[in-house]
Formats: C-alpha cells, sequence, structure tokens
C-alpha cells in the first residue's frame, strides 16, 4: 500500500483540514550551485513519494487500526495489576499509575558507588555548581532502575523475563528531592513462535514508560518490552 489513507470520525473531525496535498509545495532548480541542488516536482516526485504511506486519524482510530497505542488514545485501569495478567488477558490501553518516590542524596550516592558512574553532574557538588544542571543531578540510569522499582510487581506471575528497552530518552533532570511517579501502558503485544513445543506459549509485550516529577513534567520516556505467558 502507497500513499495515505486518512481515517475521519466524530472525535478528529473538528480537526481535520482534509487530507492535504499528497505533496509539497514544487521545489523546483537545477542540479549544483545555480539551483540549490534541489529538484523536486512532476513525476519524479510522485515516484518519490508513492514509496511512502501514512495514515492519518485520532489516536484512538490510529491505536484500532495499527493494534499499537498511539499517545492521547484511550487509557483502562483495573484492580489487577498488569504484571499478574496473562498475554491474552492484557488490553491494549491499558495502564498503571504507580505510588511515588523522592530522590534523595543518599540514591544518587549508592547509585554511584553501586554502579561505578562517579560523573561530576551527580556526585561532585562544587564542580555540578558550575554545570548546565547548576547543581547535582540522578543519574538517567537509576531513574530507569527507581521506575522500575515503582512499576514492577516482584512476586511469580505470567511475566518471564525482561526482553529489552527501546526510544530511551532523558527529557528533564531529577535533582535531589525531586518525587517521580511512572505511567506504565500497554502499548502492543505480539505472539511469538514456540521454538519447542516444551516450550510455553509466549509473546512479546512493549510497554509505554513515561517517568514524570511533582511538577507532572516528563523526565524521562520509553517503552520496554517484556516476555508474558500466553494461555495454552
Amino acid at each position: 500500500m502507497h500513499g495515505r489513507v486518512h481515517i475521519l470520525d466524530s472525535e478528529s473531525a473538528r480537526e481535520s483540514t482534509g487530507h492535504g496535498s499528497p505533496l509539497p509545495l514544487l521545489v523546483h532548480g537545477g542540479p549544483g550551485r545555480a539551483g540549490g541542488g534541489e529538484e523536486l516536482g512532476g513525476l519524479r516526485a510522485v515516484k518519490h513519494y508513492m514509496q511512502r504511506t501514512a495514515i492519518q486519524g485520532s489516536p484512538n482510530a490510529l491505536t484500532q487500526v495499527g493494534h499499537s497505542w498511539t499517545a492521547g488514545a484511550q487509557v483502562f485501569e483495573d484492580r489487577v495489576h498488569p504484571f499478574k495478567k496473562s498475554f491474552d488477558e492484557l488490553r491494549i490501553g491499558e495502564r498503571l499509575l504507580t505510588a511515588r518516590r523522592t530522590v534523595t542524596e543518599a540514591d544518587i550516592v549508592n547509585f554511584g558507588c553501586l554502579s561505578g558512574d562517579h560523573f561530576y553532574a551527580h556526585m561532585d557538588k562544587i564542580a555540578a555548581a558550575d554545570s548546565f544542571f547548576g547543581e547535582r543531578v540522578a543519574h538517567g540510569y537509576f531513574i530507569v532502575s527507581a521506575a522500575a522499582g515503582l512499576f514492577v510487581d516482584a512476586s511469580p506471575g505470567p511475566v518471564i523475563a525482561n526482553y529489552g528497552m527501546e526510544n530511551l530518552r532523558f527529557v528533564e533532570p531529577v535533582k535531589i528531592g525531586d518525587t517521580i511517579q511512572v505511567e506504565l501502558t500497554c502499548k502492543q503485544k505480539t505472539p511469538k513462535a514456540q521454538r519447542d513445543p516444551a516450550e510455553k506459549a509466549h509473546g512479546v509485550v512493549v510497554w509505554d514508560i513515561k517517568v514524570k516529577n511533582q511538577r507532572n513534567d516528563l523526565v524521562a520516556t520509553y517503552d520496554i518490552l517484556t516476555l508474558v505467558e500466553r494461555k495454552a
């Protein structure tokens, strides 16, 4: 499939301006210095853009069509922790809002000693005062670890293992005294083929992670992948 698919519904109609032009404004100029090396238009441009596919619609529509939770789409909350549910029981958009944790100086010092990461922005009060941050900040990987401590259910259950992490970004620094909280949302589910008949059936679940501070500012965002048991 090539081109653009426009899904218009009551949710997105007010903001929609139509599907738009399949091509941008004509950019034309000969190769080299005379035309700035740009030439886009006519059949060449059509062929270029026909290599791409775009789907436009509301977050809920995109989630349903793509079977992958899109930011802004509906979320669901349940009394049962998501890590207590099998692959089949989990719903796309299922969310957990965790308890909060305040980051202390001891947290930063202990993590630095445990990891061996003594970077001055975390450990040297005087040097950190002259840094980009103006004071000491928590290690980014401490925030990731502390976030896991907030959203993981430690007891045995359907979650088999951590399968990886993707798209990690540290957006804002976390300073001593800041309080963090995590939003965990089931983003995508993919059944995994069994390599051995004796192997337990399972699938890969992608979770959208957003770590925020006490001002509701986003401090870290990433996806984690877990292996989760499927019902036989």
